[in-house]
């Protein structure tokens, strides 16, 4: 009598009654031993629990064949229960089909996200009703400009091809388009001011920091192209020297720890010293309201009388540097105070009698400074003299400039190019008056050059405040390399320049993105700094694109496709940036798809086979 084999399934059901389940029915096989029968199920049972083993019992290869194909049964039965099984996901694979086809940029995206969700910008959005896609694409712009700055055409193709933003914010990749970040950024721009409020003060609470300085500077950038119809683009005194484009100026002030408290876009022939009056009105709307009494930190461009009254009228305090050097001043004390700045490199401050009750000024002498002036003017006397050697030396050539008033208007040229060096020159011109030609040319260094190397590397800071010993003074002027530090990364770090945008809504809004991206690096970098990370914005992009989302596919023994994205390990450098920030190593662990083959497929594959069969 014939047996009638099948692979059954104990279990207890929810009222601990045992049952049994029939996975698979084998049929007739009495040609097989006990021993070879339990071989099979042994086999089935280990890989139903994902425990298959790397070698195999050769005295009993007849039956493996006969293995896979009762498994394979099984699979397609779908009658394995998950909940009894083992956890793990186990497949049969085809390892000659396995290929990664992309693999694209994470670790600045997905730390950059946590940043902004850190700040919970997300939240600022929704509550001014926005829809969730509006505040997805937002979150998209708003990272892509930290981690890769580029126009909006280029951000579009990064984001298409290169990086994995879209799958962690959530936004349809096939809908970026470079209309739709325009359209984005001048949304974003709409509600700047109240934005920058909002992070001015939730960057105080998360760091529990109470705002007593302000870094007040102004920065310009300029356009490529014409700019006909704007109001905006004007020509002014260009910081990168390119006196042939339009330029706009962009005032902000930071506090110490070099977070934004307030922004403004102006025209490029705009004054430094116009635009504090601005500032000040608005400083106390956009800044916490518990700010009490705090300091104006001013370069000397800005610091006028004028500036320095209204900034004193307006309730604050101010610390700068003197436009001026005075000609005559009594020092209080005759041995100076050292100091030193970051480099090690050692100052001396001395506090002078000033005829003002309501400010000091202090000397400030720095031997690397004065190194510094020295090579510098020694190179501009070099070039200065020079071209006045020529000049003379042309007066006895044929062919050479000799009517006085060419030759008067080549010094004048000569001096505004370099006016530090001309006003220590006296230059005597002989002619004859007949022909108004130049016969012999002189000139001879003034005394006054040799009394200005004595003060070479000096300068004067002036401050408002009551506490105003030395110590606390330089201290504070160091702050400033904290605005120098902001305007660096705006400009080279997050794009800002030059500017390609031809109307001046799109320009505002270019920028304003470049200042949301800014708070992004400077959060990240705060926090850093605080564990004695001090890397620049650039290289800890560096280092966090080195962690990738990489999508593998592969064919099971069924021929499904199984897609898997899956986030690569941190390396050693970023796992410390995320330990440091208490981030989130990794977004997701994995993401699994599996995709049946289709029936067409299926028919092409059995006629295939049947044809070459």
């Amino acid at each position: 009598m014939e047996s009638y084999y099948r692979l059954v399934e104990s279990f207890r059901d929810q009222n601990d009654i045992v049952r049994n389940r029939t996975i698979v029915t084998a049929g007739f096989i009495d040609y097989l031993s006990a021993e070879e029968l339990n071989y099979i199920q042994k086999k089935l049972t280990e890989k139903l629990n994902g425990k298959n083993s790397l070698f195999e019992d050769d005295l009993q290869e007849h039956l493996w064949e006969y293995i896979d194909e009762l498994y394979f049964k099984i699979l397609k039965s779908n009658k394995i229960d998950n909940s009894h099984s083992s956890k793990k996901d186990m497949h049969n694979v085809d390892l000659n089909s396995l290929k990664h086809t992309e693999a694209r940029e994470l670790g600045g995206e997905w730390m950059s996200l946590q940043t902004l969700k850190q700040l919970k910008i997300d939240q600022f959005l929704l509550d001014k009703k926005w829809s969730e896609e509006q505040i997805q694409l937002a979150l998209t712009q708003i990272i892509s400009r930290a981690v890769y700055p580029a126009s909006e055409n280029r951000t579009s193709k990064w984001i298409k091809e290169n990086s994995a933003i879209c799958e962690l914010t959530a936004y349809p990749i096939k809908k970026i388009t470079k209309d739709k970040l325009y359209q984005s950024a001048l949304n974003l721009y709409q509600v700047k001011d109240e934005m920058e409020k909002y992070l001015s003060q939730k960057t105080n609470e998360l760091f529990d920091i109470e705002d007593k300085f302000y870094l007040y500077d102004l920065t310009n950038t300029y356009f490529e192209g014409q700019k006909k119809n704007s109001d905006l683009a004007q020509y002014g005194r260009s910081k990168e020297k390119r006196t042939d484009a339009k330029l706009v100026v962009l005032a902000a002030v930071v506090n110490l720890e070099g977070f934004l408290k307030y922004s403004n876009i102006y025209q490029g022939n705009m004054a430094d010293c116009k635009t504090l009056s601005d500032m000040i009105d608005s400083l106390r709307e956009a800044t916490s309201e518990t700010t009490k009494k705090a300091l104006i930190i001013m370069d000397a461009g800005i610091a006028t009388d004028e500036n320095l009254k209204l900034v004193t009228e307006k309730g604050y305090d101010y610390l700068c540097v003197s436009r001026t050097k005075p000609k005559k001043y009594t020092l209080k004390n005759e041995i100076p105070t050292i100091v030193y700045d970051k480099k090690n490199q050692k100052i001396e401050l001395n506090e002078i009698e000033d005829k003002e009750q309501n400010q000091c000024v202090f000397k400030v002498k720095s031997d690397m400074k004065a190194m510094k002036e020295r090579s510098m003017n020694r190179k501009f006397k070099t070039l200065y003299e020079d071209t006045l050697t020529k000049l003379a030396n042309g007066l006895a050539k044929k062919s050479g400039i000799k009517k006085q008033e060419i030759i008067n208007q080549k010094i004048g040229r000569l001096q505004q190019k370099y006016p530090s060096i001309a006003k220590h020159y006296q230059i005597d011109l002989l002619a004859d008056q007949k022909t108004g030609k130049v016969i012999s040319m002189k000139w001879e260094v003034k005394e006054s050059q040799v009394n200005q190397e004595k003060e070479q590397g000096v300068y004067f800071i002036k401050t408002s405040l009551k506490e105003r010993d030395e110590q606390t003074v330089w201290r504070i002027y160091n702050c400033i390399r904290e605005i120098e530090s902001t305007f660096r990364t705006l400009k080279t770090d997050l794009d800002l320049r030059p500017i390609y945008h031809q109307n001046d809504e799109s320009t505002m809004a270019h920028l304003n993105l470049g200042l949301l991206a800014y708070w992004i690096v400077n959060t990240i970098r705060y926090q850093l700094k605080v564990k004695k990370i001090n890397h620049d914005w650039q290289e800890i992009i560096r280092i966090a694109n080195t962690q990738k989302l990489v999508t593998t596919e592969i064919k099971d023994v069924l021929e499904n496709t199984i897609e898997i994205k899956k986030c690569s390990e941190p390396s050693q450098k970023l796992r410390e940036i995320y330990l440091a920030l208490n981030y989130k190593k990794q977004p997701f662990t994995k993401k699994k798809f599996v995709v049946p083959k289709s029936e067409l497929l299926k028919q092409e594959s059995r006629f295939q086979q049947w044809f070459t069969g």
